[in-house]
């Protein structure tokens, strides 16, 4: 009796842990985890994409020194992401919500079996890593083509610390003070605020400090290569669809939303461009063209998750016409901002993280007003949206000054006169872009 009980008694441990002892594991959704794994890429192509673009506006002297610095931030940012990056950004808060912190993201150590909403914690982390990559490289356009490249490495390692992930926690984390602020938070879907209003402040306050380049307005600086630049602004659209769409983290209706109003808006954006230059010049220019979808892709990036096409194409034409007027006053004003990155990203992005408010669609508003207890109105989220740009714009401005001076001081950061004056190439890094002799001297 004695071993029939202990043989009844071992087949229920052998049957019950597939059973009712069994711990139900989280199920990875195929479908949302192939659109994440997708979008991931598409924004880092993103980044030789912005290479190209920066590249190509700059003279031939300067042209592989440029593109250094988009590619630079892939490696020094890729590295820092996994190693505090991801935790001071999406930890929970320390230091009364400045900043996260969680030591299961520190090396990634603690996400090797986590699932998150049916996506893999590696898929999002990854995804956000990207994001912290082109920041950074977005700021170089404002200072090129007179910069150490070993003082430009120490400052973007320092401004992604103290910088970029206070204002991404305080924005997208879920304990950040901006995004539970009011009935929705800020919105900002793909980073209106963290990256394209922090990127092109951060610009702007670079380029006053460092003053402007050998010559600069005097001397024409001419593009070497428009063509390139031409293809590096066709690879930022294609890798905006996975900028926006891939922001909401799911592969649905939302989905398709933002991919559509990025595409319609970057549309708008362009044709608006051609129609301003051909009112004004009586021709269309490719360096137009180019712009016109940067600003008409900047200006969506925070909105693509509210907005409907219609919206999208008021503000794309808005946005150029912004963003056009926007480089006008920089000439005006004499600063050198290389290749426009304040007049596009900073003023564009803000524009539309404004504007957005004003072209939500019925559906988000209604719930909105349902979670805030019928409180909710286009007015009070624009009260939250100042807020946000505030906040942005000071930590971007303050930081950045604070760490230029740091920069300049230990390592250096304008490059001297006579290294101005040969390129950047030769000087900093002994190529040329082309395998040619540089012959230029200006």
């Amino acid at each position: 009796m004695v071993t029939r009980f202990l043989s009844f008694g071992l087949l229920i441990l052998l049957v019950y842990p597939a059973g009712v002892f069994a711990v139900e594991k989280a199920v990875v959704d195929s479908g949302s985890t192939a659109w994440m794994l997708t979008s991931t890429a598409l924004v880092l192509l993103m980044v030789p994409g912005l290479s190209m673009f920066y590249g190509g506006l700059v003279r031939t002297k300067n042209v592989l020194g440029t593109m250094m610095h988009s590619f630079v931030s892939m490696a020094v940012i890729g590295v820092l992401w996994v190693i505090c990056g991801y935790s001071l950004a999406f930890g929970k808060n320390v230091l009364g919500g400045f900043v996260g912190w969680d030591w299961d993201f520190f090396f990634l150590k603690g996400i090797d079996d986590r699932i998150t909403n049916g996506i893999p914690e590696y898929v999002l982390a990854m995804f956000q890593g990207k994001f912290a990559i082109i920041t950074p490289a977005l700021i170089s356009g404002a200072i090129a083509e007179r910069v150490y490249f070993r003082g430009y490495t120490l400052f973007i390692t320092l401004w992604f610390l103290l910088v970029y992930c206070p204002l991404c926690h305080w924005v997208w984390a879920a304990d950040g003070w901006l995004y539970t602020s009011g009935a929705s938070g800020v919105i900002d879907l793909a980073g209106g605020l963290v990256i394209h209003v922090s990127a092109g402040v951060s610009a702007l306050v670079l380029a006053i400090l460092m003053g402007a380049r050998k010559g600069y307005p005097k001397t024409a600086m001419h593009p070497n290569n428009l063509v390139m630049t031409m293809m590096g602004a066709g690879l930022l659209w294609v890798g905006w669809f996975g900028f926006n769409a891939g922001s909401t983290v799911q592969s649905g209706l939302e989905t398709a939303r933002a991919l559509t109003m990025t595409q319609v808006s970057a549309a708008s954006g362009a044709l608006t461009w051609l129609i301003i230059e051909a009112i004004i010049f009586k021709k269309a220019t490719s360096l137009g063209f180019v712009s016109g979808i940067l600003a008409g892709l900047v200006v969506i990036t925070p909105a693509a998750g509210v907005v409907q096409p219609t919206g999208a194409i008021v503000l794309g034409a808005l946005s150029s016409i912004a963003c056009y007027y926007a480089l006008q006053v920089k000439v005006r004003m004499g600063y050198d901002d290389s290749l426009d990155c304040f007049g596009i990203h900073g003023v564009g992005s803000g524009l539309g993280v404004l504007m957005l408010c004003f072209f939500i669609r019925d559906s988000w508003m209604s719930s909105a007003s349902v979670a805030a207890g019928g409180s909710w109105t286009v007015w009070n989220q624009l009260i939250i949206q100042l807020k946000g740009m505030g906040a942005a714009i000071l930590i971007a401005a303050f930081g950045t000054a604070l760490l230029y001076f740091f920069v300049e001081k230990t390592v250096g950061f304008r490059i001297s006169e006579e290294g101005e004056q040969e390129g950047l190439d030769k000087s900093l890094h002994s190529e040329h872009g082309y395998g040619l002799m540089n012959s230029e001297i200006n």
